[in-house]
């Protein structure tokens, strides 16, 4: 550094990839190759950031950790600004290049997008928080490093979690890679149809020519798969003909596999053989993130208290949270007015009350119920009958009955085998026990509460 000039360039650089060894290599690619080294001062050091989701978020989650990063290798206390610039996409150079070198390849490193996947469906779209880091980690990794790296991988959550997101961006970033590589995604139904037509018009062979020649397949909600005995049996030697060469397989679903009651023992075990990662709904943060992102990607104005209006009512999914924005942004525009508080209120009064809670399985309520009981999972499911493990299974019978549109006989299925009378007894027990202890019914709205929030501890 010269006298007289403030140049923190390279302390800038070595901070960045001091960053990039500390942290998971989807960490660093999601926020730290979007910052971009602009100019110096004495005490501060200007970075640029492509959107204010962008800003926001490395405020929030890495500003004091720069600032402390900095400190060390400077001995000095220099704070950071940041200024919001429109960045390449991922594809963005690294930090260390200077930003003369970035403006000379505009064009270079643009990303290929595979033509039969959704271009909406990126990493740098989708949203990280604490309920779908470790999914969005392993997808990235399957992406850069496809049949090596976690083969074969479900993904499974509710409705509206992200499943298919991940999905496609694990084939969009692969093919943005790689585009000679061969890369089929379809949803289950697809293949299903696909394999019956195939029958039908005796093209059996080309059938199984396009799915075991892929490079990466990606097959979307497979519990549609259920009780396809002749399609999962294709599936099967699908499934065995590309583990043996390689080849990488994703797969998504609506709940773990060992609830997929009519699926093929041989199967499941094929599904079960690799990394199975789950979805679970956003927390607070995460969905004022997702929501900010939503709002700025539609280049609309929100204020913040509604922001959080939606984030605090609405704990469901992805899904919801869309549907709550789209609907506001509909009135505006109809009505032509600002969105404020108020009409926010009166608008999604209706949402706020009757929220979807599809993304509900038996297994999270036995989880929060064995939780709350200080039990175990399998002591639900188990054959033990003694007071203190019977009474909540009873209650934990009746709250899935209540949340869930499972039958008896399903839900006795998922409490370890039990008969549809059992759980009709169960349920009828606890409406007549909630009618003479008055401290009942308080636990059971306690636990549908925790169990509609996903407040889980296990």
């Amino acid at each position: 550094m010269k006298e007289g000039t403030w140049d923190y360039e390279e302390c800038w650089n070595e901070t960045i990839r001091q960053f990039q060894q500390e942290l998971t290599e989807q960490e660093y690619q999601m926020w730290f190759k979007n910052i971009n080294y602009d100019k110096s001062e004495k005490s501060q050091i200007h970075l640029s950031v492509p959107s204010s989701f962008y800003k926001d978020q490395i405020i929030r989650r890495y500003s004091k950790k720069i600032e402390n990063k900095i400190f060390e290798l400077l001995g000095n206390k220099i704070t950071i600004n940041f200024t919001i610039k429109k960045m390449f996409q991922s594809t963005t150079p690294p930090p260390d290049s200077s930003i003369q070198e970035n403006k000379k390849k505009p064009n270079k490193n643009k990303y290929s997008f595979h033509p039969q996947l959704n271009k909406e469906y990126t990493f740098e779209s989708f949203v990280i928080g604490d309920n779908n880091s470790f999914a969005a980690n392993a997808a990235l990794a399957i992406s850069r490093n496809p049949g090596n790296a976690y083969n074969p991988c479900l993904i499974y959550g509710g409705v509206g979690l992200g499943k298919t997101h991940l999905l496609q961006s694990i084939g969009n970033n692969a093919y943005n890679i790689n585009k000679k590589i061969t890369i089929i995604y379809v949803t289950a139904e697809t293949f299903i149809n696909d394999f019956i037509l195939s029958i039908k018009d005796k093209t059996q062979h080309i059938f199984k020519s396009k799915y075991r020649s892929a490079d990466i397949l990606l097959i979307d909600d497979i519990h549609f798969l259920q009780k396809k005995t002749e399609t999962q049996e294709e599936l099967f030697h699908t499934f065995n003909a590309l583990y043996d060469s390689n080849k990488q397989m994703v797969f998504t679903c609506d709940r773990p596999v060992s609830e997929l009651r009519e699926l093929t023992d041989r199967l499941r075990s094929r599904f079960e053989r690799g990394l199975n990662v789950d979805l679970q709904p956003p927390n607070y943060e995460t969905r004022i993130a997702i929501l900010k992102k939503k709002i700025e990607e539609k280049n609309i104005k929100i204020p913040d208290n509604v922001i959080e209006l939606i984030c605090r009512n609405v704990t469901t999914n992805v899904r919801d949270l869309e549907k709550a924005l789209t609907k506001l942004i509909a009135y505006a525009d109809l009505v032509n007015k600002n969105i404020t508080l108020q009409i926010a209120q009166r608008q999604l009064s209706d949402f706020f009350s009757n929220p979807m809670q599809k993304n509900i399985s038996i297994s999270v309520i036995m989880r929060v119920t064995a939780d709350y009981f200080g039990l175990s999972f399998n002591d639900l499911k188990g054959k033990k009958r003694t007071k203190a493990i019977a009474f909540p299974r009873h209650v934990a019978m009746y709250i899935s009955k209540e949340l869930t549109e499972y039958s008896t006989t399903e839900i006795g299925l998922e409490f370890g085998g039990r008969d549809h009378t059992t759980v009709m007894h169960s349920c009828q027990k606890i409406e007549n026990n909630m009618k003479t202890d008055p401290t009942l019914e308080p636990t059971i709205n306690h636990l549908i509460r925790t169990i509609k929030e996903f407040k889980i501890s296990y």
